[in-house]
């Protein structure tokens, strides 16, 4: 075969498209996406929600935009970025104290003490009514114990001061509480244990010269294997990776991490805090990084993560009964899920577990348990390593579980596609539709279920079985929550402009009263969506200058010499 010759002046140019080409203006850069990449760099939301807010008093309106809050960086990357440092501030801040942070309660008043004695003297008044058969006088004296209840929350007081009655429970069921036996299994080892001291804060070490080093650390904690697997993550044999394992494992891997506080707590003999994430393993398996407050021997650490499991009390799942596409159909006359080939009344949740407990042999359906990868090692306060451990712990909250690896490879998307296909139809609770597929009724059943279709997050294919619970902290962490950080993180700013009072001051003799409501994007006096942006950039980028200014005013005037004359001597 003969190529036609090329005609003269048709020569293929590579220069570049024609100007005023439509190839041409494709390469140009959009406006719309330039505003996006200004948007991200400046911390700009590209997606808020308008608020309306009405004075009172003057009838004046105006609209504020709040950012959408989202903490993934697919949804709002400012956002996304602005949760992350705020993530990382909560954990600096808590890693290396040396003082405890919370001091716990203060002393009741005597009027608290005097509101307990009265709610003491109607819960005596009505034990004697029910005891007398008297329920009038009994539904009375509860709707005092209510009106009490909310009086003593009025007065400064926490949680309630007793549980509340039968006739007050609003729970369905007839409310009886199924106990397991806490004996440990014949395949763990045992575990230390110590009486749990109420401190925080861990051991000091003397080093030469008198210095003293409160040493934290840094550990991570991982599944066990399911299998070989290449360097990828994928495995060697995918029939013989265990595919169901893994998916039960994702599901429950928070509880077992729960198991491993409370037992490495009472094995040291304090109270340890911890802060930490839960990421996807390249193979996908999540596993997870925490900073510990204080130092603990490695050996001892290991010893608690090989002891801890957790077991899994549901009915057997042996195989599966029904197929997705053949799934039990509610019957409104039979009041539940039917067979849809007998039309027999699927067994409840409540009967399948009596028939579970009443089997003297039942095992636990799944038992969880960390891997033989327990990787723990020391970090010092104010040193590079802190920093990298900090950033290695919140690398990828800003990122969807399946998103945190490059899946590049047919070979990696197989593997992908394998673990969410069995994490569709894996139970995640008690009132998970998948149940249907095992010949059970969930969990105050209900019309509309249907197995593969549960709504909980670990069954999507984003989160991979890390549904909820990625960011764990514990309760005496850093003394605060989020909402204390983000004031600090304003008032700090504030100090550093030299703010003293809020733009919008009270009027004389009272304070501001405020009504607000959700502007919609069509109301008259909401604008566009791109001006707000816009106007949003414009006055962040104030804003930076501003707090740029501050700080070069606040600066020493001999640092910078100073470091210069270091890095010379250097």
């Amino acid at each position: 075969m003969t190529l036609a010759p090329t005609l003269p002046g048709l020569t293929p140019s590579t220069e570049g498209p024609r100007p005023g080409s439509r190839a041409a203006r494709m390469l140009m850069p959009r406006s719309v996406d330039v505003v996006k990449d200004l948007a991200a760099d400046y911390g700009v939301c590209t997606r808020p929600v308008s608020l309306r807010r009405t004075d009172l008093d003057s009838g004046r309106t105006e609209v504020i935009d709040m950012p959408c809050g989202a903490t993934q960086e697919a949804k709002c990357p400012a956002c996304a970025t602005r949760a992350r440092r705020l993530r990382q501030q909560q954990i600096r801040e808590g890693w290396h104290r040396d003082d405890e942070p919370d001091p716990g309660p203060e002393p009741a008043t005597d009027a608290q003490r005097g509101l307990i004695v009265v709610r003491a003297h109607l819960e005596f008044a009505r034990d004697e009514a029910a005891r007398a058969s008297q329920w009038d006088q009994v539904a009375d004296l509860d709707d005092a114990i209510a009106e009490l209840e909310a009086q003593i929350t009025t007065e400064g007081m926490r949680g309630r001061p007793a549980p509340p009655h039968a006739s007050e429970d609003q729970e369905d069921g007839d409310g009886k509480r199924r106990v397991r036996s806490t004996k440990r299994r014949q395949d763990a080892p045992d575990l230390p244990r110590l009486p749990v001291e109420n401190r925080t804060i861990g051991r000091t070490f003397e080093g030469h010269g008198g210095q003293v080093f409160r040493p934290s650390m840094f550990l991570t904690l991982t599944l066990d294997s399911y299998g070989r697997v290449h360097s990828d993550g994928t495995p060697v044999d995918p029939d013989s990776y265990d595919y169901r394992r893994a998916a039960w494992d994702a599901v429950h891997f928070p509880r077992l991490l729960d198991r491993f506080w409370q037992n490495l707590r009472r094995a040291v003999g304090w109270n340890v805090q911890y802060a930490g994430a839960v990421e996807p393993q390249r193979r996908l398996a999540p596993h997870a990084h925490f900073a510990i407050r204080g130092t603990i021997p490695r050996a001892l650490v290991r010893q608690v993560a090989a002891a801890t499991y957790h077991q899994v009390w549901w009915p057997a799942v042996d195989r599966r009964v029904y197929k997705p596409g053949r799934a039990p159909q509610w019957d409104a006359d039979a009041g539940g899920y039917t067979d849809p080939t007998t039309g027999e009344l699927l067994p409840s949740w409540d009967d399948a577990l009596d028939l579970f407990d009443a089997d003297p042999d039942a095992e636990p359906v799944h038992v969880v348990r960390i891997g033989s990868q327990v990787d723990a090692k020391g970090v010092l306060a104010g040193t590079r390593d802190a920093d990298r451990c900090v950033g290695y712990i919140t690398k990828y909250l800003t990122k969807q579980a399946a998103d945190c690896h490059d899946v590049t490879t047919g070979r990696q998307r197989a593997h992908l596609e394998r673990l969410w296909a069995e994490l569709r139809h894996t139970p995640c609770s008690e009132r998970c539709a998948n149940w249907l597929l095992y010949g059970i009724q969930p969990k105050k059943a209900r019309p509309g279920l249907r197995p593969g279709n549960c709504k909980n997050k670990v069954h999507k294919r984003e989160t991979l079985g890390i549904g909820g619970r990625r960011v764990l902290i514990s309760r005496q962490w850093s003394g605060k929550t989020l909402t204390d950080h983000r004031a600090d993180r304003r008032d700090w700013v504030k100090a550093l402009l030299g703010v003293t009072t809020d733009a919008d001051t009270a009027p004389a003799g009272g304070e501001h009263r405020h009504a607000w409501e959700l502007a919609r994007p069509t109301d008259p006096d909401v604008a566009p969506l791109g001006h707000r942006v816009l106007r949003a950039i414009s006055e962040r980028i104030q804003w930076r200058a501003q707090l740029d200014a501050a700080r070069r005013s606040q600066a020493p005037p001999d640092v910078s010499a100073t470091v210069t004359t270091q890095e010379g001597a250097a």
